[in-house]
């Protein structure tokens, strides 16, 4: 039976991944919305291809070239944020909600109050909003499926099991590319973005390097899979091949293994509750030879220690987190900071004494994000 799909972020990884799954099975799905940030070449391309119904721009100046490149095709162009919500919220039997940042928290809330079912690839929407958003979800009758692949892998393990008898849920990290770098003050950009086993943008593989990736994911677990902060751990798992564990409380402990490409979670929530082909390869655990697990070592990577406290402290710090940390991570990359002083400029950020009130609606929250920027860039600035 043909499905519908609307996908949030097209052009980037995730929306990339999707759409090589779609396109694998084209008689399986029918596209409704495909958006981008302003690649309107790149999205008109896919619009065409896969015979969406609408196309859109989030920066509207991007408009004009995204018409001009869907002249005679019929479908329809629209630009701006008031459209990308709109899209959002048209009805699709799946929303792949993959746009980053907190551009993306009001495409997700609107697929939310539409009650529809989400594969969720936007950390923002749970880091920063975890509380408007779960609740939302509750009572709109919204389905979030997690895509990210450690969450998509607790998914797993939990499938058919009583989240009750879950004595502890485990995230595995990779532990980056700088795991053993001995000086870490002296990273420089290209060492820190250059992860072994996965392939991604520059502020999500610098993430990775500090070990903040976990922290955030630490930030999402805690709202996706109510257990309780004292039974989620966090291990580093070099491979990448363990996506993560959960033990339960007779235990046993499943844990869900494979390949380090997207497609295979992606697929977990495009299938959703079957499953379904994938071009991925299959493991080899004989040619690996072993598996090893150490325990992070938050002394010399602080920031899954502040993702832990700011989920200690509750009400606005997660989303305080999450914007200093990509505030923080731009100066990085930018040459203007040391590797090190990443988290410390969170930690900066956290104890400022600015900490505002908890956000109770979607507005709330994007005003904290708004505010906390500026605050850390000031920060920075005197710094």
């Amino acid at each position: 039976m043909t499905r519908s799909i609307s996908v949030l972020g097209a052009t980037g990884s995730i929306g990339a991944s999707t759409l090589d799954l779609v396109r694998r099975n084209r008689a399986d799905w029918r596209v409704v919305a495909l958006t981008a940030n302003c690649r309107a070449d790149a999205l008109a391309k896919l619009a065409r291809e896969f015979g969406a119904e609408i196309a859109v721009v989030a920066d509207e100046t991007c408009l004009d070239d995204l018409r001009a490149a869907l002249a005679g095709s019929g479908i329809e162009a629209a630009g701006g944020r008031a459209a990308l919500v709109e899209a959002a919220a048209r009805e699709a039997d799946l929303t792949v909600a993959a746009i980053v940042g907190c551009a993306g928290l009001a495409p997700v809330m609107a697929a939310v109050e539409r009650g529809g079912t989400i594969a969720l690839a936007n950390k923002e929407a749970l880091v920063s909003a975890g509380d408007v958003l779960t609740a939302a979800v509750e009572r709109h009758g919204a389905t979030l499926l997690p895509t990210d692949s450690e969450h998509n892998a607790i998914f797993q393990c939990l499938a058919g099991n009583d989240i009750a008898d879950v004595r502890s849920i485990t995230l595995t990290a990779s532990g980056g590319p700088l795991r053993t770098v001995a000086d870490l003050s002296a990273v420089t950009p290209a060492q820190a973005v250059a992860h072994p086993n996965w392939d991604m943008g520059a502020k999500i593989s610098v993430d990775s390097a500090t070990m903040m990736n976990k922290g955030l994911e630490l930030i999402e677990a805690f709202h996706l899979f109510p257990v309780g902060l004292d039974r989620l751990k966090i291990v580093v798992h070099p491979q990448s091949v363990i996506h993560s564990m959960v033990e339960y409380r007779d235990g046993s402990t499943l844990a869900q293994l494979g390949p380090s490409d997207m497609r295979v979670p992606i697929a977990s929530c495009l299938a959703w509750p079957e499953r379904m082909d994938t071009p991925c390869a299959p493991l080899d655990l004989a040619a690996m030879g072993e598996l090893t697990f150490f325990a992070p070592d938050e002394a010399r990577f602080p920031a899954t220690r502040l993702a832990r406290e700011a989920l200690e402290a509750g009400g606005a710090a997660p989303a305080v987190l999450n914007a200093a940390n990509e505030i923080a991570v731009a100066a990085f990359l930018d040459g203007q900071i040391a590797f090190t002083r990443i988290a410390a400029v969170v930690e900066d950020t956290l104890a400022g004494g600015n900490m505002p009130p908890p956000p109770r609606s979607l507005e709330e929250v994007l005003q904290v994000d708004a505010d906390v920027r500026v605050w850390t860039q000031e920060l920075l600035e005197k710094a």
